[in-house]
């Protein structure tokens, strides 16, 4: 159920809105990465060999390839030195007190992001980071007319003469997104796969993310990655109600087009999933947007216990739902 992507033209509402808000730990992303076969029948390979550009691409692409740098991350280390320099010259004259909290033999500082359960608002914020940092080092305005929002609006609203040249503010992107996740009570989780989707955009259609684009592209990889994630995904109908003028033909569209692109990958490893993770919590501290730090204490160190063990025993019951055990 949890890898099903279907287009859902049904005008009802979704079972997803109706439940209670989802918790940051219902489920764990797994792969299962094992070739069907048989001795005696035909040999069956698995989707993510089938689906994927050559090799060449796949080795410099890292949405497929776990050890290939992230865009994102490339993309904002020119402002990150920028920053940096600046920072170094006006602490220079200036004696700064400490920013940061460090652990010590009597207190240890810990925040509440793991890497298989992440914390939501840090991770739609540097997630959104990385989309700005996209839009704004963007190599050309490469683009595609079904995200084209002037030729597909969200809104009624007329769009803007400047609206190609005119790069939206970190916060516009944020808010945008956050209204997604909140309203559609998606996970932490979904946000990062988001990234892995647009990015695998971005490589295989030989595109930009640009200020025409750039609301459509991110709805299509939020639409999709909410479907592979969550068991109990928002229909493409419920979109609409968030986004009160777009209607579901044109989400239908926008997402058989997304996953034609994506040569219909939606495969995501572990091991590329934990890159993003860790290199957007590198993109927070570069960008002074780290997870907040509190000391552990006794009861803390109890919930994260009940968490772990909560969280590994979901990983058992998926996987062996997965398995058909």
């Amino acid at each position: 159920m949890g890898a099903t992507v279907s287009c859902c033209m049904s005008p009802g509402g979704s079972p997803k809105l109706a439940r209670r808000a989802v918790e940051l730990d219902d489920y764990p992303i797994t792969t299962t990465g094992d070739d069907v076969s048989e001795d005696t029948g035909t040999y069956l390979q698995h989707i993510s060999d089938r689906e994927v550009p050559d090799e060449l691409a796949q080795e410099s692409n890292p949405s497929d390839n776990a050890r290939a740098s992230t865009i994102f991350l490339n993309k904002s280390q020119t402002d990150v030195r920028e920053k940096r320099r600046s920072n170094y010259l006006s602490n220079h004259h200036t004696s700064p007190g400490l920013s940061k909290k460090y652990s010590s033999c009597s207190t240890i500082f810990l925040d509440d992001s793991t890497v298989s359960l992440p914390n939501l608002k840090s991770t739609v914020k540097c997630v959104t980071l990385a989309i700005y940092y996209h839009i704004k080092n963007r190599d050309s305005n490469r683009s595609l007319d079904i995200f084209d929002e002037k030729i597909h609006p969200l809104t009624r609203e007329k769009v803007p003469e400047d609206y190609y040249s005119v790069d939206p503010e970190h916060k516009l992107i944020y808010r945008f997104v956050r209204t997604l996740f909140s309203s559609a009570q998606l996970t932490a989780e979904c946000a990062i796969v988001t990234l892995v989707y647009l990015e695998r955009l971005l490589t295989y259609a030989e595109m930009d993310i640009c200020p025409c684009n750039w609301k459509r592209i991110v709805l299509g990889a939020i639409l999709l990655a909410s479907k592979v994630w969550d068991d109990q995904a928002v229909w493409n109908v419920d979109y609409c109600q968030i986004l009160k003028d777009i209607t579901v033909e044109d989400m239908n569209e926008m997402e058989r087009h997304f996953l034609e692109l994506l040569q219909f990958n939606i495969n995501v490893p572990a091991s590329v999933y934990a890159k993003y993770y860790f290199d957007l919590r590198s993109l927070a501290d570069d960008n002074n947007l780290n997870f907040p730090l509190e000391p552990l204490d006794n009861q803390r160190a109890t919930k994260l216990e009940v968490r772990r063990a909560s969280r590994t025993a979901g990983m058992k019951t998926l996987l062996l739902g997965k398995r058909g055990v």
